[in-house]
């Protein structure tokens, strides 16, 4: 049996991995250093995936890759019956891998529960897929009412801050059509968690349909906000769009431009400039597997 040569894994991967003195002792006739080669026929998807859609071209280019130099990073699975296994993390890997037509795939088998399975699978692809917010934040709700937890637990299991998931969480209230306004990153997180702040469905409604028509800024979207909920005089609900202003100098095309960052990269960028007129873009980052996938966002766009 030839030995594989040692794969390459991401520090955000192999932190959420067992030694191989964990695995199973029943496949141990299969396992490479710890990696075990499966039938990939033997393997199903996990119900529990947070991700519901996958990118066909990004597919493409994986399988072309994996057909040319192998799969270098095994998935990780748990045995569900003889001979039978459920993706903990990896399914974009294992369906690349079909599509190239492996056989066999390499995986690490853990034993787990249906708690972590989600919480993995969950962890795994904020950090290293880019969810869009509204899958993020079902993905919340679930481990909140699948695993019992409260927005306190669920933001130390996830290593965020409880603001940040009482964020994403207020998404689900929104109405079906914003939030396929943020699915169709017609309309940012910005913009969202000014129409999720505001109680009257009505004038929710209207600022969205503003949003939409005219292009607003995440600031500008603010300030409609407040007008349209102070004005209780006007009969005819009819309120104009107050003048833009410049923010930090910046006239209001920057300020879209920033909002239409901040969605490519999902952080909060910032523009800043000097009296000299010299600025920067800043991209802030809170950890190590936060930057790498910043760095993924900025490949795909080089692509």
């Amino acid at each position: 049996m030839t030995t594989p040569k040692k794969s390459v894994l991401g520090k955000g991967l192999s932190a959420l991995m067992d030694s191989s003195s964990n695995y199973s002792n029943t496949i141990t006739n299969h396992v490479k250093s710890g990696i075990a080669d499966i039938d990939i026929n033997n393997i199903e998807a996990n119900p529990n995936q947070p991700r519901t859609r996958f990118d066909e071209d990004a597919l493409l280019e994986l399988s072309s890759n994996i057909k040319q130099i192998g799969l270098i990073q095994p998935i990780t699975v748990r045995e569900i019956a003889n001979n039978r296994y459920q993706i903990i993390s990896g399914e974009r890997r294992w369906r690349a891998s079909k599509m190239a037509g492996l056989e066999n795939i390499p995986a690490y088998i853990r034993k787990t529960n249906d708690e972590e399975i989600l919480l993995h699978s969950l962890v795994e692809n904020v950090q290293r897929e880019d969810l869009d917010p509204i899958e993020i934040a079902v993905s919340y709700q679930r481990l909140i009412e699948e695993c019992n937890l409260t927005q306190e637990q669920l933001s130390e299991k996830v290593s965020k801050p409880r603001t940040t998931v009482t964020n994403f969480m207020r998404l689900l209230k929104l109405p079906p059509e914003m939030q396929a306004g943020i699915i169709n990153r017609e309309i940012t997180i910005g913009h969202a968690k000014v129409l999720s702040g505001i109680n009257d469905s009505e004038i929710q409604i209207k600022l969205y349909t503003e949003i939409i028509a005219n292009d607003l800024t995440v600031r500008r979207s603010e300030e409609l906000s407040k007008a349209f909920q102070e004005d209780t005089s006007d009969n005819n609900n009819s309120v104009k769009i107050p003048k833009s202003k410049p923010s930090n100098g910046f006239p209001p095309e920057y300020e879209s431009l920033k909002d239409q960052l901040t969605t490519v990269f999902n952080a909060n960028v910032k523009l800043k400039k000097n009296p000299n007129g010299k600025g920067e873009i800043v991209i802030p980052f809170g950890n190590e597997e936060e930057f790498e996938r910043l760095i993924g966002v900025l490949e795909k766009l080089q692509a």
